[in-house]
């Protein structure tokens, strides 16, 4: 009989440390909406509001899942830039990784398996979502103290 703490993951690479690792992925609009998901019928939190992404594949680099995961998803083509968040579920066997990404201009055409309805919410409305995950307003923070510390960054150089 399988492990209950891996039972979740069945179908799902675990990774050597027990773990199911994953990336989540965040992308910003010329209005300052981030490109967020509500997730499939079919999928685990299903109906639920979250950035997308998924599971890291076995040998795979984090921003290699991140280009892969968003092609999956909604077709779309993506530039990663940066990890800015991490959180490890211990209760789940899961890690994920936030990462910020540069989406490339292209039809967004989300995957009717995996996702059901494509928005563009500002940082209050995904936070203030009634159906959006946990963790939402954590990875949104670390987003925008990126960016923050970033336009610091580049003004300190001119």
């Amino acid at each position: 009989m399988q492990n209950s703490r891996n039972s979740l993951h069945q179908d799902r690479s675990l990774q050597a440390d027990g773990y199911l690792h994953g990336v989540i992925v965040a992308c910003q609009d010329e209005k300052c909406r981030w490109l967020m998901i509500r997730r499939s019928e079919n999928v685990v939190a299903p109906l639920k509001i979250c950035f997308p992404g998924g599971g890291i594949e076995e040998n795979e680099s984090q921003s290699e899942a991140v280009v892969r995961e968003m092609r999956e998803e909604l077709d779309a083509i993506v530039q990663p830039v940066a990890c800015v968040w991490s959180h490890c579920y211990e209760e789940r066997a899961v890690k994920l990784w936030g990462w910020l990404a540069e989406l490339q201009p292209n039809k967004i055409r989300p995957n009717p398996s995996e996702v059901a309805e494509v928005l563009w919410l500002t940082a209050d409305e995904a936070v203030n979502h009634p159906d959006a995950l946990p963790r939402t307003a954590d990875f949104l923070s670390s987003l925008l103290d990126y960016r923050t510390n970033r336009k610091d960054s580049l003004q300190d150089l001119m």
